[in-house]
């Protein structure tokens, strides 16, 4: 835990001067709040005791004498004014001391703010950017509602934590640690006693730290199983009317709605205690103070006056706030802590795919891609390609084809390293890309997937995509070429017109012809087409089709289909049967074994 902790205020670094300054200020405000517990004193004394008091010789100052020291220099003040000039003057003092203490919360919550907002905004960033670097491998096993929990609810929690752990720093200790010197040079004997009592305290707000630790794990699981319900619920909502799952859609929200429900309302009666039982311990200990004080003056066996009577009393009560803000802080920490490890397990998670040391950048792509006796597997599950070599010359078209589940999606995924192969290598130009870096690499390839990937933003946006420095014209000229310009120039507001969550308000072909322009505008050597035409209609497919054909003039293409007819003019066609190369050449050379799998595959698809 206490690792945890550490690792969690690393993240205050960056605003090591804002909590500086907050920190100064806050010991004003403790210094200020402390001269009204000592203005009591006279105060009081003026009030119940007007006669005016005669002057004293100090006695030396030093730590055995300074109780004695400071009631003489008190004392002696007053004597040198009328009970009513002391009145006077002792108001504006504690008004004065009232209004600095004020001034120096404020200043403290002034500079804190940067500090409280900064490190959500700073831990979220870098968790985000830490997500962008995992492989998909990890976002195929991993919820995306769950993710999102992470970087908007987990993260809150640790900030919330972190500024509970430094507010109560600067602000409850140095408080406590005064009153309790004062309450020592009042009457020691006495506040050895009371303190007696604390260590009780201390051992329940440990316990009850310890249970909302656990609490807080099991609420951040539930909180990111509702996120993941949601997530799921909005994103197929189309589905769950088709299918008239309405009712159970709501009843498995529900569970986990339900769940979060009970663990909150758990960890709120536990984190509430510790306020309450912090509070009734300081009034135990006022009342202790009162009756051992009353006794003592009732009897005459103490000397106090009434104003270091009521001062010690005041002094006691001022130190049950930051007591009971301080045993807040542990309930916060433990919920943060537990919060923390969820974000901690995330960003310890190493980046498989990432630069090579000495990895070097890729200008240009100009002779062959190779496939190298490839072997992938998941890292759960059977090997998915064993063996599969490949040459696909530069310029030339290259379809991939077999049965569903072959792996052919998989393949393709590997030239742009989203994984990484298990055995074997890919090579580019003879160059194995593991040694190139993923920026340039990257740079080389456009991909046109059957699952287009748009924003909620305007048309113009989504086409220039990855080519944020592109002019008007050259948009326009990519969507030309890409079929889109007709039909955009007829919504409502042109290139400018949003197309909502995913491209929703577009029909799948416009959808498809625009991830096509942005392909096109970015101008890549390498062209890789996932599936580009298997989800449209005959209309749609023809003229996505004529725009895949402009897209891939004059580049390297790798073309996965399931429609055979979109691939005939391919230069060569792999046929992909158990994680191998069944087949390979042109559509003509594979018509022509009639026992192979591409004709097998050809007359299943086009059988009267």
């Amino acid at each position: 835990m206490l690792k945890t902790i550490a690792r969690i205020l690393r993240y205050l670094r960056p605003y090591r001067r804002n909590l500086s300054y907050a920190s100064a200020s806050m010991l004003g405000f403790v210094v200020f709040n402390m001269t009204t517990v000592v203005l009591i004193i006279p105060f009081i004394n003026v009030l119940f005791d007007p006669k005016k008091p005669e002057f004293k010789p100090a006695p030396p100052f030093s730590l055995d004498t300074f109780k004695e020291w400071a009631l003489t220099g008190i004392n002696n003040l007053l004597a040198s004014a009328t009970p009513s000039q002391s009145l006077k003057a002792l108001c504006a003092l504690i008004v004065l001391s009232f209004v600095m203490k004020n001034v120096f919360h404020y200043l403290q919550s002034w500079f804190m703010a940067p500090a409280e907002h900064g490190i959500i905004r700073d831990l979220r960033q870098q968790l985000y950017e830490h997500m962008t670097t995992l492989s998909m491998s990890y976002f195929s096993e991993e919820k995306k509602g769950t993710l999102i929990s992470r970087i908007v609810n987990d993260v809150k929690v640790v900030n919330d934590s972190a500024i509970a752990v430094v507010n109560s720093i600067f602000r409850d200790p140095p408080q406590i640690l005064t009153y309790t010197v004062i309450l020592f040079l009042i009457d020691w004997q006495l506040t050895m006693l009371v303190f007696v009592l604390l260590p009780a305290t201390g051992w329940f707000l440990a316990k009850v730290a310890q249970s909302l630790r656990r609490e807080s794990s099991r609420l951040q699981t539930a909180m990111a199983d509702i996120t993941a319900a949601l997530d799921e619920g909005l994103a197929n909502m189309r589905i769950i009317k088709a299918f008239r799952t309405e009712r159970q859609e709501t009843e498995r929200f529900k569970t986990h709605n339900e769940r979060y429900f009970r663990t909150f309302v758990s960890i709120m009666r536990r984190s509430e205690m510790t306020a309450p039982i912090t509070e009734v311990v300081s009034v135990l200990v006022v009342v202790v103070i009162l009756w051992f004080l009353g006794e003592s003056i009732l009897t005459g066996k103490s000397g106090m006056t009434s104003g270091v009577f009521v001062a010690y009393i005041f002094a006691m009560l001022q130190m049950m706030q930051p007591l009971k803000f301080f045993g807040q802080m542990i309930g916060s920490v433990s919920q943060g802590v537990a919060g923390a490890q969820r974000v901690f397990s995330v960003l310890d998670i190493p980046a498989r795919i990432s630069d090579a040391p000495g990895a070097r950048d890729i200008a240009a792509f100009r002779h062959k891609i190779e496939f190298r006796d490839v072997h992938f597997r998941y890292d759960t599950g059977e090997e998915i390609l064993s063996g599969v070599s490949i040459e696909i010359a530069a310029g030339s078209a290259a379809a991939i084809v077999g049965p569903s589940g072959v792996g052919k999606s998989t393949l393709v995924d590997l030239v742009p390293r989203f994984y990484d192969v298990t055995g074997g290598a890919i090579l580019i130009d003879g160059t194995d890309i593991r040694e190139l870096t993923l920026t340039s690499l990257r740079g080389l390839m456009g991909i046109v997937t059957q699952e287009t990937f748009l924003f909620n933003a305007p048309i113009r946006e989504n086409i220039a995509y990855g080519s944020p420095g592109s002019s008007f014209e050259q948009i326009v000229e990519a969507a030309k070429a890409a079929n889109a310009h007709d039909f955009i120039v007829e919504t409502a507001d042109g290139y400018d017109t949003v197309i909502g969550d995913r491209g929703v308000k577009l029909s799948g072909g416009q959808r498809q012809r625009l991830s096509i322009a942005r392909a096109i505008l970015k101008n890549p050597p390498i062209l890789i087409l996932d599936e580009a035409t298997s989800a449209l209609d005959t209309e749609s497919e023809l003229l996505v089709q004529e725009a895949i054909q402009h897209l891939m003039d004059g580049r390297t293409s790798i073309v996965i289909a399931h429609r055979l007819s979109t691939i005939q003019r391919a230069d060569v066609i792999y046929a992909l049967e158990g994680g191998r190369v069944a087949e390979r050449g042109s559509h003509a050379d594979l018509m022509r074994n009639d026992s192979g799998l591409y004709k097998r595959l050809y007359d299943l698809q086009f059988k009267l």
